[in-house]
């Protein structure tokens, strides 16, 4: 299954990392608190759209942006999940009859 708060959380660790900054400045910047950043980050937790746009300013990053890479993320991963499943096979119908190799 795919889970758009998992993707989320991945991207804004991603930018917090290539920014430099820990989960504390980014605290201090959001005004949310460590911990509840901690939890979004590893997608244990939803964001609100208020509690997201926060953590966007504090790392300096549009919030369409971060929804794009998102909505790729999860586009990729159901891709790959698509590719996985087995193809299923159609029931036959009423007085149908199966060809045989022999």
């Amino acid at each position: 299954m795919v889970l758009f708060r998992r993707s989320l959380g991945d991207i804004l660790r991603s930018r917090r990392t290539e920014l430099g900054l820990t989960l504390r400045e980014v605290s201090g910047s959001a005004r949310v608190s460590l911990g509840y950043i901690s939890e979004i980050e590893r997608g244990q937790k939803e964001a609100s759209s208020e509690l997201l746009s926060s953590l966007c300013d504090a790392l300096e990053m549009p919030l369409s942006d971060v929804l794009r890479e998102v909505a790729h993320h999860v586009a990729v991963e159901e891709a790959a999940l698509m590719a996985m499943a087995p193809t299923p096979i159609a029931p036959r119908r009423a007085g149908e009859v199966v060809a045989s190799a022999a």
